[in-house]
């Protein structure tokens, strides 16, 4: 057992609204959920009107910490509309740069057949968010939650 009965998963739900999203999941992984076995978390999309790309990556919790995903880095190419770069950023190949080291107990991603799909990627491993997604998820429409969670069995 050991360490393994510790260690955190990602898990992905979907709704149709965030209202039916559970505000307090418990620790394990629910039946609605997918759990991914991680240890960092990347989130790339592109901003739906200023058409630049964020990118955002997060770090699961060590075993024994609390459940949050801590964004470890965010970098945006570019600024516009509610894309303001963190206070500490600074440009580097391209693009703004900053480590705000900042815990959030979970995320509500918005799916829309008129915004780009994220690219969520779970330790290296990219591809379309739908991917990730539970089986009754639709193509689009809907909100997403990614949340560390117990692997139901781990």
């Amino acid at each position: 057992m050991g360490a393994t009965s510790s260690a955190w998963a990602l898990c992905v739900a979907w709704a149709m609204a965030a209202a039916a999203l559970d505000d307090t999941p418990a620790p394990a992984a629910l039946p609605q959920e997918r759990a991914w076995p991680a240890q960092t978390v990347t989130l790339r999309w592109q901003h739906s009107i200023e058409r630049v790309h964020w990118e955002e990556t997060y770090a699961l919790p060590a075993p024994g910490a609390q459940p949050a995903l801590t964004l470890e880095r965010a970098r945006v190419v570019g600024s516009g509309a509610g894309m303001e770069p963190g206070a500490q950023a600074r440009w580097r190949n391209g693009g703004f740069e900053w480590q705000p080291r900042t815990p959030v107990p979970w995320l509500l991603l918005a799916r829309s057949p008129f915004a780009a799909e994220h690219t969520l990627c779970v330790d290296g491993r990219c591809a379309a968010l739908s991917t990730w997604l539970p089986t009754q998820a639709p193509a689009t429409d809907g909100v997403v939650r990614l949340r560390p969670c117990r692997p139901a069995n781990p």
